[in-house]
């Protein structure tokens, strides 16, 4: 019997779907199709190309989350199309957002919960640029109140400060009074801040898990130097402190630690729910210690989608479902949650350091102690044919991305490599050694230099 014209395409599809190089029908690359195609093929076409790009789960490079659970990623799909900036017609995602900045605040000990503010944002770039016109704003206002001049302010922060510092800086004509490090001071910590802190200085940023090597700035010794400032010359500088690690590792891991708004000095905080908030990207906050910290001026109301709508963001439009994750962990973890989790994380990050301690040619420059991150550098062997950016691409070939860089001015001279652990595993950990001494022990046995093919890292994250 002969087949069907029905059974006869089913067969070409099928051999079609063997035989097509999709590729083909989404080229070129840089102009709209003329065409439409059906969506198993455009879903595969991307799918495709996305499957080349690195695996998320060992990208030990980046501080930004890479699993929630999954009754997260139910919650996840189900809300991904509210936009956090349309408060009136989601009123219950809004209502949800404050109440996770107020528990922040209660977290971070501001002094009245109830009379703190704050807002979500995309990240802890767009918070910190937030928390650094807030102080901007207030200079000036103080400056005009007694006639003085508003022109070239100024921010203090560390050489080692993450790159978001350096942008706002740049975007609204601050000038960056960079303090250098060094190996006695390799953070900002209060020494000779005098030299850096005049009239126009609109603030200092205080950062709780430096980018470069994870380990925290000393508020309270950088709060007390600015007491012993004010005392000799009478600048009131506040301090902001760059949270978007330690803010939520902190509070659980280290309590007694001094670094929040327990310090009267320190007048907003930000983190970054997307890193050791545990939430997928992208999702920041900031709370202001007080309402009066945070100029009423940058604050709009509108009337949008029917309602007198308050906004206090740099973006407009975004995702709300990230706050409803936020607020899910909250609820799912707890203090006591958090505290188990970043203490777990801790423990593996220290057991890789000390690992990596005995492995022989690394001289840890950071072990974990205080947010689960860790760097280390070469010992000196001028016998030794490679570094560490041969090593980073030897890694990256075993699926690991592992970034090498050099620290900052002051300290340029030294490149390290830093990992970030992110929900430590140990058998992750332990899969993540046997391929670190497996990467050693082939370069060391090198009986002669290989080119280095590049010497750049992204790991600003």
């Amino acid at each position: 019997m002969a087949p069907d014209k029905q059974d006869l395409g089913a067969r070409a599809k099928a051999t079609l779907d063997f035989t097509n190089d999709y590729d083909d029908f989404a080229a070129p690359w840089f102009t709209l199709p003329q065409g439409s195609m059906p969506p198993e093929m455009a879903y595969q076409i991307v799918h495709d190309e996305a499957m080349l790009d690195g695996n998320a789960r060992l990208n030990l490079a980046t501080f930004v989350g890479t699993w929630m659970d999954e009754q997260a990623n139910r919650l996840y799909t189900e809300t991904f199309d509210k936009n956090m900036i349309d408060k009136d017609e989601y009123p219950k995602t809004a209502e949800i957002e404050t109440r996770c900045w107020r528990i922040l605040a209660d977290l971070w000990h501001a002094p009245d919960p109830a009379q703190a503010i704050g807002t979500s944002t995309i990240g802890s770039s767009e918070a910190a640029m937030l928390a650094g016109l807030a102080m901007m704003r207030r200079w000036r206002a103080g400056r005009r109140a007694v006639g003085l001049p508003t022109d070239r302010p100024n921010l203090v922060m560390s050489a080692a400060v993450q790159v978001c510092w350096e942008k706002f800086c740049n975007y609204w004509d601050v000038e960056p009074r960079l303090v250098p490090v060094s190996e006695e001071h390799p953070a900002l910590d209060g020494d000779g801040l005098e030299r850096y802190v005049d009239d126009r200085t609109i603030g200092v940023v205080a950062i709780m898990g430096v980018t470069y090597t994870g380990v925290y700035e000393p508020v309270a010794r950088i709060s007390a130097a600015l007491d012993r400032i004010q005392a000799a010359s009478g600048l009131n500088v506040p301090i902001h402190v760059d949270g978007a690690s330690g803010a939520m590792v902190a509070p659980f891991v280290q309590p007694e630690l001094t670094w929040d708004f327990t310090l009267e000095r320190v007048v907003s905080i930000n983190t970054s729910g997307h890193k050791y908030g545990l939430v997928y990207p992208g999702l920041g906050w900031v709370v202001w210690r007080s309402a009066e910290h945070l100029p009423e001026d940058m604050i709009f109301r509108v009337s949008y989608l029917g309602g007198d709508m308050p906004t206090l963001a740099l973006n407009f439009s975004r995702p709300g479902a990230q706050v409803l994750l936020q607020y899910y962990l909250f609820l799912r973890l707890g203090f006591d949650g958090y505290r188990e989790v970043h203490s777990h994380t801790r423990e593996v990050a220290l057991y890789v350091s000390g690992e990596i301690a005995r492995m022989g040619p690394f001289e840890l420059v950071s072990d974990g102690s205080d947010i689960p991150v860790l760097a280390w550098r070469l010992t000196e062997d001028p016998d030794r044919h490679w570094n560490l950016h041969h090593l980073s691409d030897r890694l990256r070939g075993r699926g690991w991305q592992v970034p090498a860089y050099p620290l900052p001015e002051g300290l340029a001279h030294i490149t390290v490599q830093r990992i970030v652990l992110r929900r430590g595993r140990r058998s992750l950990a332990r899969n993540f050694l046997e391929d670190l001494r497996a990467c050693v022990d082939y370069l060391d046995g090198l009986d002669g230099p290989i080119p280095v093919e590049r010497e750049g890292s992204a790991f600003h994250h």
